[in-house]
């Protein structure tokens, strides 16, 4: 059985995917007392969570608190599962990390390796030989060319392009629509068609 941890938009969309995979949720964890995700059983607040034969998944957008989240789970050694959508498109030798969320109609083509607790949005793409590092978030419709690499803690806006062998950096955030045609330096904003470095985010 798996738990979800978070209540939102998010993770409204993580326990369709749950269920839509066939997979049994033992109910969810969240900070907000009257918190409610459907039907499910309020386990607890997050910070109450202890060790338990479920698989975890941690339905919450924010990419810090993901990583901060994990931290906890890891210590506590709990089981980490992923949420993929049935009709996700999986290439050959493909790698994704524990704790991702794939989203429906996404594409992740041949040899790309996805890193722990990521979200590949709703119809996004990830085509070969791209690296995306632990806790990056894909926003739906990003479509990012061959040999792109992503750092840890990125998000790249909703309908974004990156084209072949492009790096974002660690932290970096692409803003929504950007067309990335240069590389985005790490702890960075970029926005616009090219993208442009506005600010630092550090």
């Amino acid at each position: 059985m798996v738990v979800i941890i978070g209540a939102g938009g998010h993770a409204k969309v993580v326990l369709d995917i749950l269920r839509a995979s066939g997979q049994e949720i033992a109910g969810f964890y969240d900070d907000h007392p009257e918190a409610k995700l459907e039907d499910l059983p309020l386990l607890g607040k997050i910070k109450e969570i202890s060790y338990s034969e479920h698989q975890h998944i941690i339905a919450i957008g924010n990419n810090n608190v993901r990583e901060t989240i994990a931290t906890q789970l890891s210590q506590l050694s709990c089981k980490i599962g992923c949420a993929i959508h049935p009709s996700t498109v999986i290439g050959s030798q493909v790698k994704i990390g524990d704790g991702t969320v794939v989203m429906a109609n996404s594409v992740i083509n041949h040899s790309a390796e996805i890193g722990d607790h990521c979200i590949i949005n709703t119809a996004a793409s990830v085509d070969h030989d791209c690296k995306i590092s632990h806790f990056v978030h894909l926003s739906p419709g990003v479509h990012l060319a061959g040999n792109v690499f992503v750092g840890s803690n990125a998000h790249i806006g909703i309908g974004s392009s990156v084209i072949q062998s492009i790096k974002v950096g660690e932290g970096a955030v692409v803003g929504a629509g950007a067309v990335v045609i240069h590389d985005i330096p790490d702890h960075t904003v970029a926005v616009g068609c090219p993208a442009k470095v506005i600010k630092s985010n550090k």
